[in-house]
């Protein structure tokens, strides 16, 4: 039971199965643009990283394709100086937006006080400010028509008092 040149045999067809397997992982990788590292394929192949790593054709086989292979999306490839601008630039919108994010709050702020305030029925609702409006402007009408009648009483009087001395005059002669 316990042949070894079987055994041998099975493990040799075992191995040559799993190369299949990442050579067909390698071209699927290489034709979808899908990921090409060592982890990659051997989790799309169902074998063990170790497997890629002692076969050292298969691992030059994934080299090979990962330097033939464009990025992914037509991208170039992301380096260290890129990503810290990326990062940079994500900070400042961050800041930006937590910024905006503030303003926003204060403002809601406000108006939730104001909208509380009115409702309290302690301030002013901005019907009853028209209101305030219109009646001061009524009181200076009243204040500028009571200074044109005085005017006028003082105008009659000394009218009246003329008419009176003019009626003296006429009534001597």
């Amino acid at each position: 039971m316990s042949n070894p040149e079987a055994l041998a045999a099975a493990r040799a067809r075992d191995s040559d199965a799993r190369r299949k397997r990442v050579l067909h992982a390698i071209d699927h990788a290489t034709a979808t643009g899908s990921a090409l590292s060592v982890s990659a394929v051997a989790r799309a192949a169902q074998v063990h990283r170790s497997f890629i790593h002692r076969h050292r054709d298969l691992h030059a086989a994934i080299d090979a394709a990962r330097r033939q292979t464009p990025p992914p999306g037509g991208l170039t490839a992301v380096t260290d100086t890129s990503l810290r601008t990326d990062l940079t630039n994500l900070k400042a919108q961050n800041q930006r937006l937590t910024r905006h994010i503030s303003q926003l709050e204060k403002r809601l702020s406000q108006l939730l006080g104001e909208q509380v305030y009115r409702a309290s029925g302690i301030g002013a609702p901005a019907a009853d400010e028209e209101l305030r409006q219109h009646v001061n402007h009524l009181n200076q009408r009243v204040t500028d028509l009571r200074q044109a009648l005085e005017e006028r009483t003082d105008e009659l009087a000394a009218a009246r008092a003329a008419n009176r001395e003019l009626m003296t005059l006429l009534n001597r002669s």
